[in-house]
């Protein structure tokens, strides 16, 4: 009862729920079009189970606070620059999120044209192939945000419930933003081409240049915010030619 009438210890809960579901936006955007490739009857089993298992993950990265320290000491010295554990996850991930982005709007630019002219479905992957692959952008992406909660309090199971808030709340969501990403192909676009900037953040990070995170949301609101006002010009013009 002391600890439900603990006000700091609410606001440490709101404050670190809110960072994890701001946070995990390129999450859900990235989940939401790697789910696209599959059978549309597998599309929502692969986003809870993508969610579960960041869940899983940042949890786990919690409990070895001793690991994450370990992580951001300098392992080698490279041209007189020193990485780290971490350094060298956001390497690898930033990436693989470039290179990943890349390939799927190539395949959403040419793989329908191709498709349609060699009479074969677009490219799929395997259900497992999606899993693994939210599974290995999950440490990547989990990484700023532990580090994060770490730093605003050490009250685990305050760190814990905040982490588990966030997900539910991104999984009652994540849903909706999958079928309006999937229906809408510029919006598509637009989403992959947030995970290039998001990719190169991280390559940046990698190499000890920070990339204050507001700016990428910044650029991302923006843009999606312009891309809603055409879609809402594009379906007022539609309208006439409908009566």
């Amino acid at each position: 009862m002391q600890y439900l009438l603990d006000g700091d210890l609410w606001a440490a809960l709101l404050t670190l729920a809110g960072l994890e579901i701001v946070l995990g936006v390129d999450n859900i955007i990235f989940l939401s079009i790697s789910a696209a490739r599959l059978p549309e009857e597998q599309r929502g089993r692969a986003r809870t189970i993508g969610l579960a298992g960041a869940m899983l993950t940042r949890i786990l990265l919690l409990l070895s606070v001793a690991f994450l320290a370990r992580l951001t000491a300098p392992w080698v010295t490279i041209l007189g620059r020193e990485l780290s554990g971490r350094d060298f996850i956001l390497l690898i991930g930033g990436l693989f999120l470039m290179a990943k982005s890349t390939l799927e709007m190539h395949e959403q630019l040419d793989g329908a044209k191709d498709a349609a002219a060699s009479g074969r479905p677009p490219g799929r992957i395997s259900f497992y192939g999606v899993i693994g692959q939210i599974m290995v952008l999950d440490i990547v992406f989990s990484l700023d945000s532990v580090i994060t909660a770490v730093g605003m309090t050490r009250n685990i199971p305050v760190m814990v419930a905040a982490i588990v808030a966030a997900v539910v709340v991104m999984m009652f969501f994540s849903g909706a933003v999958a079928r309006f990403v999937e229906n809408h192909a510029t919006i598509r676009i637009l989403a992959l081409a947030f995970l290039i900037l998001i990719g190169m953040s991280l390559v940046a990070e990698g190499f000890d240049v920070l990339v204050p995170k507001g700016y990428i949301y910044f650029a991302m609101g923006f843009s999606a915010a312009v891309e809603l006002i055409n879609l809402q010009v594009r379906k007022r013009r539609r309208k006439p030619e409908g009566k």
